[in-house]
């Protein structure tokens, strides 16, 4: 009998909130918002306390003040959060080499060769946990599985803080009656077109004659029903140059114009050179996500000559990408963006810039605005470029 992988899904509860709970005991057990302060600041991350008043990432601050008046709003400390980010994959590749970062608080981890040395996958997820709380004080949440689909799914699951194991003969009865949307790849918009032909479950997308499938999902309706049926066969990847510093964005309305698109990936590029300098990070490598309805995905990747954490470098390049792709097809609309770096080198010093070097034109002002931003929250002051267009979604 072939072997199943065994899967481990990792994701810090509300990490940048938990690290200011942690750092500050007399915050505990109050709703803590990170970001949200200035005219245009936006949610980085609320606490468990503070999103039972309805707070949620990527709000803007002035609703998460409308909605919880006695919030601790707090300007976000990338440095400090690296710092723990660090101790925790520190901790998980103590269970395994092959760890997938995703984030500075997410990582998918592969212990099908350890399963000898550590025991059954049900008991290794409770022991992650317990040494991330041991290390870092932090809670997190633990989904395990025999793929990467199945051990998220098993994790969201699992919040918070808590553990979840998704056996092979539960998959159906746990997925079935989830909404449809529980899938990675159904956004808001191939939701509503299941639920215009009568697909609203996973099961029900799983068990759908397929010609109806392909009358919401097109080409992508084969895709979705393996995936109903609990099938990925994405591999666990550890990048050796370190994992990706990245930021995204799904769109409640699509984006219709370059234009738009392009004030959205300012506004990312800007959160991962923030990111990328905290962490002392600079890397050659930028990376461009683009998702169109209903959920086709699709990247595009330039190679830098030298190693940055600039957002002017950061941005050009992506914006580059993203204008080759936008041309490509006339009419585009664009459900999500995202934008990260990686291929890491060295830890990225302060900015040698040379007077006579264009393409890092602006590099010299990151630090100010990093400092204006920590103090007074992410979006305190912003590049022209990032500001909403009038049909941002």
């Amino acid at each position: 009998m072939e072997r199943q992988n065994a899967v481990i899904h990792v994701d810090m509860d509300a990490f940048y909130a938990s690290v200011e709970q942690m750092d500050r005991p007399e915050w505990r057990g109050r709703p803590v918002i990170v970001g949200g302060a200035g005219p245009r600041g936006v949610v980085a991350t609320a606490s468990y306390e503070a999103r039972r008043f309805g707070v949620r990432s990527a709000m803007p601050g002035a609703t998460a003040r409308r909605l919880c008046p006695e919030g601790i709003f707090v300007a976000p400390r990338m440095d400090r959060y690296a710092e723990v980010s660090a101790a925790v994959f520190e901790v998980l590749h103590g269970f395994t080499p092959l760890v997938e970062g995703l984030s500075l608080d997410e990582a998918f981890l592969d212990v099908t060769a350890s399963l000898r040395l550590l025991g059954p996958l049900p008991g290794i997820g409770p022991r992650v946990r317990a040494a991330v709380r041991e290390r870092t004080g932090l809670p997190c949440s633990v989904g395990m599985a025999h793929n990467k689909l199945l051990a998220k799914l098993a994790t969201e699951l699992a919040k918070p803080d808590g553990t979840f194991h998704l056996a092979p003969e539960d998959v159906h009865a746990v997925l079935d009656p989830l909404p449809v949307g529980r899938l990675w790849t159904i956004g808001a918009v191939a939701a509503e077109r299941l639920a215009d032909v009568g697909i609203r479950t996973i099961g029900a997308l799983r068990t759908a004659d397929p010609r109806l499938a392909a009358r919401a999902l097109g080409n992508h309706a084969a895709t979705a029903q393996r995936l109903a049926a609990g099938i990925d066969d994405r591999p666990v990847v550890p990048d050796r140059d370190g994992k990706a510093i990245g930021a995204e964005h799904t769109f409640d309305d699509d984006l219709r114009t370059l234009d738009a698109a392009r004030g959205w990936l300012m506004r990312l590029a800007e959160r991962v050179g923030e990111r990328a300098r905290a962490s002392g990070a600079s890397g050659r490598t930028v990376t461009v996500k683009l998702r169109t309805p209903p959920f086709e995905t699709s990247t595009r990747q330039a190679t830098l000559p030298e190693a940055t954490a600039a957002t002017a470098d950061i941005y050009g390049a992506g914006e580059r990408l993203l204008s080759r792709w936008w041309r490509e097809v006339p009419g585009r609309r664009l459900r999500l963006l995202g934008i990260s770096l990686s291929g890491f080198e060295q830890a990225a010093g302060p900015a040698q810039d040379s007077l006579f070097a264009p393409r890092r034109r602006g590099a010299g002002s990151d630090p100010v605005l990093d400092r204006i931003n920590e103090r007074f929250g992410r979006g305190a002051i912003r590049r022209a470029r990032g500001l909403p267009a009038d049909d941002d979604g």
